[in-house]
C-alpha cells in the first residue's frame, strides 16, 4: 500500500464530527429564541411607563406569545416530520425573527400583544424540530447529552439577553434594540440553509465511521423511509405521553418565570437599578445552563453503565430537579437579597435538571418518525404554563402589592 492510500485509509477510519457542528447550530438556534422571547420582560418595566401599560395588561402582553406558542406545537411538529427539520427549523427562525424586529414599530397594549403572538407562531417550530434532529442525527447513548446541551441554550440565551439588552437599550434605544436582535436570526438561518441536510447520509463532510457510529446507536432505524405509523391524536392513549405532558407542564409554570417576571420582581421588589438588575437576573439562568449540561452528561453515563435503567435514571433527575425548583417559595419568604437570589438559582437549576430529561423522553418513546410531533405535543401542554405563570402572577402583584404570594403558589 503507498503512503497516499495509507493516509486516505486512516482518514477515512477516524470518525468526523459534523454532527456535533449540528449541535452547535441547534444550541444557538435555541440561544437566539430565548434572547427573542426574553427582550419584551427585559424592556417591561421600561415600556410599562413609556407606553402607560399597567401590570396586568403587560401581564397579558407577557403570555401572549404563549398563547400561539403553545397551539402551534402539534402543527409544527407533524410539519417538521412530515417535511423535514431542515425546512421545520429554519421557516421557524426565519419567521419569529421577522417577528422580533418589528416588535421595534408597537405603539400600545394591542401592538405589542399582536407582536407578541408572532413571535409564538415563529418559534413553535423550535423544539419539535430539534428533538427531531437528535433522534436522526445522534446515537441513543447521547440522547440526554444532545437534549440537556440545546435545551441549555434557553438559559444562555435568556442570560445574555439581560445585560445585553439592558445596554443595547442604554445605546440604541429600545426600538432599534428589537431591530438589532432580529436580524441576528436572519443570519442564523442563512447559515442553517448552507450547511444541514436531514439525514447525515446526505451531508458531504460526513464520513463513513461517523456515520456508522450514529446507525449503530440507534435502537430506531432512521433514512429507511418516512411512514409515520399512527394519527397524532392517537399518541394520547398513552400513559406516558399523558405524563410527560402534565409534568412538563408544571416545570414550566416555575420555569417562565425567569424570563417574564422576574426582572420586574428585581426592580420593584428588591429595589435594584436597571444595571444591576440585568446582571443579577442573569444568574439563575447561568446555574440553569450548567446545571443541565451536567444533568444530561450524567444521566447518559448512568444508563450507559446499566447502574440504572433508563426509566428509573429519567425519574431520578426529573424528580429530584423539581425538589429543587421549590426554592422558589423560599425565595419568597428570605429576607437578604442575596439569599433570595441563591435561592432562586437553585429554583432555577432544578427546572433544568428536569427539563435535560424532558427533551430525551421524545427520542424514547416516540413510534417511528414521530418523534417532532410527540415532543410538539409535549411541549404545547407545557407551554400552556407560560400561558397561565405571567397573568396569574399579574393578577396577584396587582391584588397584593407583592410578589410573594405569587412565588409561593409558585412553589405550590
Amino acid at each position: 500500500m503507498s503512503v497516499a492510500a495509507g493516509l486516505v485509509s486512516a482518514a477515512e477510519a477516524k470518525a468526523t464530527k459534523v454532527r456535533w457542528i449540528v449541535a452547535g447550530l441547534m444550541w444557538s438556534a435555541i440561544a437566539i429564541n430565548y434572547i427573542d422571547r426574553t427582550v419584551l420582560s427585559v424592556a417591561a418595566p421600561h415600556l410599562s411607563k413609556e407606553l402607560s401599560i399597567p401590570a396586568d395588561q403587560m401581564g397579558f402582553i407577557l403570555s401572549a406569545f404563549f398563547w400561539s406558542y403553545a397551539l402551534l406545537q402539534i402543527p409544527a411538529g407533524l410539519l417538521a416530520d412530515r417535511f423535514g427539520q431542515k425546512r421545520g427549523l429554519g421557516a421557524s427562525v426565519g419567521l419569529w425573527s421577522f417577528a422580533t424586529a418589528a416588535t421595534g414599530l408597537a405603539t400600545g397594549f394591542y401592538s405589542l400583544f399582536a407582536m407578541r403572538l408572532g413571535l409564538g407562531v415563529g418559534e413553535a417550530g423550535a423544539y419539535p424540530s430539534n428533538a427531531g434532529i437528535a433522534s436522526k442525527w445522534f446515537p441513543d447513548r447521547e440522547r440526554a447529552t444532545i437534549s440537556g446541551l440545546f435545551d441549555s441554550a434557553s438559559k444562555f440565551g435568556g442570560a445574555v439577553a439581560m445585560p445585553l439588552i439592558v445596554w443595547l437599550m442604554a445605546m440604541v434605544g429600545w426600538r432599534m434594540t428589537f431591530v438589532v436582535i432580529g436580524a441576528v436570526g436572519i443570519v442564523w438561518t442563512l447559515i442553517w440553509w448552507l450547511f444541514f441536510t436531514e439525514t447525515p447520509e446526505k451531508h458531504p463532510m460526513m464520513n463513513k465511521a461517523e456515520l456508522d457510529y450514529i446507525r449503530g446507536g440507534q435502537a430506531m432505524k432512521h433514512g429507511e423511509d418516512d411512514s409515520i405509523s399512527m394519527r397524532w391524536y392517537e399518541l394520547l392513549r398513552y400513559r406516558n405521553v399523558w405524563a410527560m405532558c402534565l409534568g412538563f407542564f408544571t416545570i414550566n409554570y416555575i420555569s417562565y418565570f425567569f424570563i417574564t417576571w422576574l426582572p420586574t420582581y428585581l426592580v420593584r421588589e428588591k429595589g435594584m437599578g436597571m444595571i444591576q438588575m440585568g446582571f443579577i437576573a442573569a444568574l439563575p439562568l447561568l446555574a440553569g445552563l450548567v446545571a443541565e449540561i451536567i444533568a444530561g452528561m450524567a444521566s447518559d453515563r448512568i444508563v450507559r453503565s446499566k447502574r440504572l435503567s433508563l426509566t428509573a435514571t429519567r425519574k431520578l433527575f426529573l424528580i429530584g430537579g423539581l425538589t429543587m425548583a421549590l426554592c422558589i417559595g423560599l425565595a419568597a419568604i428570605a429576607e437578604s437579597v442575596a439569599l433570595t437570589v441563591a435561592l432562586l438559582c437553585v429554583a432555577k437549576a432544578g427546572t433544568t435538571i428536569a427539563a435535560s430529561q424532558v427533551w430525551a423522553l421524545p427520542g424514547d418513546v416516540a413510534p417511528k418518525n414521530m418523534t417532532s410531533v410527540l415532543a410538539g405535543l409535549q411541549n404545547m401542554v407545557s407551554n400552556f404554563g407560560g400561558v397561565v405563570g405571567p397573568i396569574v402572577t399579574g393578577f396577584i402583584v396587582v391584588k397584593t402589592g407583592s410578589f410573594n404570594a405569587a412565588l409561593l403558589f409558585s412553589a405550590g
